[in-house]
């Protein structure tokens, strides 16, 4: 767990009651592939590995079985994970989770989760900066498209 901890970019806390075996491996599969793992623990070895990394974080305000999805490759997968397979199975609640070294409330989980992938947020970018450039070629080709349809007027 501490070693976890300490490898992690982001954490997302779950609350797993009711979820059916078969469940859980699926979504242990999803979270393999996208470079995340999910750890059950008891609430007291919680307590015990983040006092020892300094987290101030108290596992008794959550009711219920606990686990931590770790992100060990994207700060935001954890999240984006848990939020769809929590869409797909209402079992699975998002508690909470650190992100950037703070403790977010699952508003804010959910939230980050909902961000559009860094692809499509690149794309946007990108079309906006050549917004301004393609409608200014679409200018002066339209002064040249008149230009030549006046002269083709002249000619006739």
């Amino acid at each position: 767990m501490k070693e976890n901890i300490d490898k992690q970019k982001s954490m997302v806390f779950v609350a797993i009651e009711g979820l059916k075996a078969s469940d859980i491996f699926n979504l242990r599969r999803t979270l393999k592939e996208a470079g995340c793992i999910l750890q059950v623990a008891k609430k007291t070895l919680l307590n015990i590995a983040f006092k020892d990394k300094n987290f101030d974080f108290d596992t008794e305000k959550f009711q219920g079985q606990l686990a931590l999805i770790f992100g060990f490759e994207d700060e935001i997968a954890p999240a984006k994970l848990a939020y769809n397979f929590s869409k797909e199975n209402e079992n699975l609640k998002i508690l909470g989770g650190y992100f950037e070294n703070d403790f977010r409330e699952a508003e804010e989980i959910i939230s980050l989760a909902k961000i559009p992938p860094r692809e499509q947020l690149l794309s946007k970018v990108v079309g906006s900066l050549s917004a301004p450039v393609s409608n200014f070629v679409n200018v002066l080709q339209g002064n040249i498209r008149s230009l030549v349809y006046i002269l083709s007027k002249i000619n006739q």
